[in-house]
């Protein structure tokens, strides 16, 4: 017995040393594949514009699945975060409309709307979020609401034409956007005009959490760069690539009777505007996987850290500014008079909702948004489409959309 166990001793002083050195090694490989990563990163990760436009042609540029002029009205704006892709098209005099996009396509999802708005007189922005399409993405800090909030307001500062200021512009939110939309409603009521939320999150269910998101994105689980090598290797394109595709990373996507949301070709195909036929979700996508060095940086932050969950603080402070102004038109005894409370104009909401949507489920989002907003607090309109409504129905969300405005003046 004691023979036996003698076997696995280090029988030398030599061999101690050895297990010594081996440990120590092991120690510093470990160290040096973690540690670096870290301490090599820089504060700001570079888009596209900077790592990839400067060794094309401009033959080769127009062909890009998102030129950077693709829109009129095209501008990168330099900030302390890094520079900002925007858009903003439109009459100088028109109504002001700001969009904010979803979680992973960036603001040219938005095109086929804002041009739609703009062939009604509305002068709009479009933008890309950092990490996204042509912004660089801050690399040392959370993706959360401080960080989109101060992106939204350097935004609206970059413009020529005046922004701010009482009932400044109409807000409308897809998605990722959506969650951020409101808070920001919250924060500045008198700013924001009116809200508009196409398949809006913040009101989604934690249930939903899917088993991936809770593992891969929960802060500590990896190191940081085996979570993005690993995160680049589950969305790198297999075949096509879609918002929904992307928002299964943070949601775990309800089928739904008759739906194309999760895959199907009619989305995954959908042209993103139609003077560009050949440039769809799916192409867009895959070039943001492979050319934006910060994209899965700024994706992993925001399913960490943005307004995506169980929002319901934030929805119900919202639910009671749309309240004061409601009671605060009721209460105008001459409706000539103006509305002493600015913004939030009718003290409703409108809802854009999907009818075979697999990750905004409308029956779910109507009874929480009926909760916390309570009934006299929006409206919603249901269209036959899936997750990529924004995309899809661009012309009749811009009619719904101006509707709703008027309505509300």
């Amino acid at each position: 017995m004691v023979t036996g166990v003698s076997a696995f001793r280090p029988q030398t002083a030599g061999s101690v040393i050895l297990w010594g050195v081996l440990g120590i090694s092991l120690g510093l490989v470990v160290r040096a594949l973690v540690a670096p990563q870290r301490r090599s990163r820089k504060p700001c990760i570079r888009s596209p514009a900077k790592t990839q436009l400067p060794k094309l042609s401009a033959e080769e540029t127009s062909a890009l699945s998102y030129p950077p002029d693709v829109l009129p009205g095209s501008r990168d704006v330099e900030t302390p975060y890094g520079s900002i892709k925007v858009f903003e098209l439109g009459p100088r005099d028109g109504e002001k409309v700001l969009m904010l996009h979803g979680i992973s396509t960036p603001c040219l999802s938005q095109a086929s709307l804002g041009e739609a708005l703009v062939a009604r007189g509305y002068r709009v922005i479009i933008f890309d979020f950092f990490g996204r399409g042509y912004s660089d993405a801050p690399s040392d800090l959370p993706y959360d609401i401080r960080l989109f909030t101060t992106q939204i307001l350097l935004v609206l500062a970059s413009s020529s034409v005046p922004w701010t200021g009482d009932d400044g512009f109409h807000l409308i939110g897809y998605s990722l956007g959506g969650g951020l939309a409101v808070p920001f409603a919250k924060h500045f009521p008198h700013m924001v005009r009116s809200l508009i939320l196409i398949a809006g999150g913040g009101l989604i269910r934690t249930e939903h959490q899917s088993w991936k998101s809770k593992f891969l994105y929960s802060t500590g689980t990896l190191p940081g760069w085996i979570l993005e090598t690993l995160v680049r290797w589950r969305i790198s394109p297999k075949g096509a690539v879609t918002e929904t595709k992307m928002a299964s990373e943070a949601v775990d996507p309800k089928p739904q009777r008759n739906s194309d949301a999760s895959g199907g070709s009619s989305y995954d195909n959908a042209t993103l505007l139609m003077r560009r036929p050949g440039h769809t979700v799916s192409s867009v996508m895959k070039w943001q996987i492979a050319n934006h060095e910060g994209f899965i940086t700024a994706f992993i932050s925001s399913i960490r850290h943005a307004p995506i969950y169980d929002q319901r603080e934030d929805w119900l402070a919202l639910g009671r500014l749309l309240a004061d102004r409601r009671q605060d038109a009721e209460s105008s005894e001459d409706e000539r008079s103006p509305a002493a409370l600015p913004g939030l104009r009718g003290g409703r909401v409108l809802l854009v909702l999907g009818s075979t949507d697999s990750v905004i489920i409308k029956e779910e989002l109507i009874h929480d948004a009926t909760a916390v907003l309570g009934e006299d607090g929006f409206e919603t309109v249901i269209l036959e489409c899936g997750h990529e409504i924004v995309m899809a129905r661009g012309d009749e969300i811009a009619a719904l959309a101006a509707n709703f405005w008027r309505s509300n003046e």
